[in-house]
């Protein structure tokens, strides 16, 4: 038989107060006592009363959804990041909805109108189209590790830094013929600035700085040909510094499956260091984000944003990153 869904007014006779009072313990405004906050609670629970989130959301002029644009959750770093930065907003209040984009900027533009409508209270945004977004009608948004407009706030690690200290370490582990593998350079991403750190220091110890450029950083097949031709072109290698750690595992197997031994013929450094690959392939030495602190401090800005509009933010917030010793180098 068909159960009538309780309403506030039940809940109200069944907790001795009026229905306003009911909407301000759900909604959390002003101040009300914490015996009349437990009976009210109390009768919910009693009559199974479930509140209605889009009710709310227009009483409160908040959705309490977060939009979540990355490139794909296949890649540890984006699933990991995807995690920790829905892991932040739960202890917010706040529910994510996930767009995987695969690199389509068809597709992220349909993402970004369907978040609009759907009118969730901010964005991150984990994709490189800078033409995505429609400045005049940019709701709160942050960028994790890419440039989209002058006007939002951008979370990086300290890339430059993190080329440095790739290039240093694998000088200092011996290496005289070093390649960096990295993505598009007209890609406006922070990550370019690896390559900017690792050529400052392939400069001042006088050695030739080399870079690879894999055009599409999602396509495997595309990705493992470079790799290949590098090695075609590059026979007296001995280090390579990838961009990123799925990169430097492809760069350990084609080594291999040349009889190249890692690291005594070929020294291999990634970037990213996620938990996933310090669990799975421990051996791999690489330059490690600090994942959780920037997840968390995507969260606390867009709340920011959200909240207080008209704080000004810094354009870009940058956290130290730190190097993940395996046996790779």
């Amino acid at each position: 038989m068909f159960k009538i869904k309780p309403k506030i007014s039940d809940v109200a006779k069944a907790a001795g107060v009026s229905p306003t009072t009911v909407s301000r313990v759900m909604n959390k405004r002003g101040y009300i006592s914490e015996e009349t906050r437990q009976k009210v609670y109390d009768a919910m629970k009693k009559l199974n009363y479930i509140p209605n989130d889009l009710a709310r959301s227009l009483y409160n002029k908040r959705s309490n959804l977060i939009g979540l644009i990355v490139p794909t959750t296949a890649n540890p770093f984006y699933g990991e990041l995807t995690a920790r930065i829905e892991h932040f907003c739960a202890l917010a209040g706040l529910k994510v909805l996930l767009c995987n984009s695969l690199h389509n900027a068809e597709k992220e533009a349909h993402y970004w109108e369907m978040l609009r409508r759907n009118q969730v209270d901010g964005v991150i945004v984990c994709t490189y189209n800078r033409g995505l977004i429609d400045v005049s009608e940019q709701m709160p948004t942050v960028a994790f590790d890419h440039y989209l407009s002058s006007g939002i706030p951008v979370i990086s690690s300290d890339n430059y830094a993190g080329g440095e200290l790739a290039a240093a370490t694998l000088i200092e582990a011996g290496c005289k013929s070093i390649v960096h593998i990295n993505g598009p350079a007209e890609l406006e991403t922070p990550a370019n600035l690896r390559r900017s750190g690792y050529e400052a220091v392939m400069q001042r110890y006088g050695l030739p700085a080399m870079t690879y450029e894999i055009r599409s950083v999602l396509s495997q097949a595309e990705a493992e040909a470079a790799i290949c031709t590098l090695f075609d072109q590059q026979p007296q290698m001995d280090g390579v510094f990838a961009s990123d750690d799925s990169i430097a595992l492809k760069v350990i197997q084609e080594a291999r499956r040349r009889n190249k031994r890692v690291p005594e013929d070929v020294k291999v450094i990634g970037y990213d260091g996620t938990e996933f690959v310090r669990q799975h392939v421990p051996e791999l030495t690489t330059i490690k984000q600090p994942m959780i602190t920037m997840a968390e401090t995507a969260v606390q800005i867009l709340i920011q944003q959200i909240e207080q509009p008209d704080k000004a933010l810094e354009k870009e917030y940058v956290h130290n990153i730190e190097l993940v010793r395996g046996n790779s180098v």
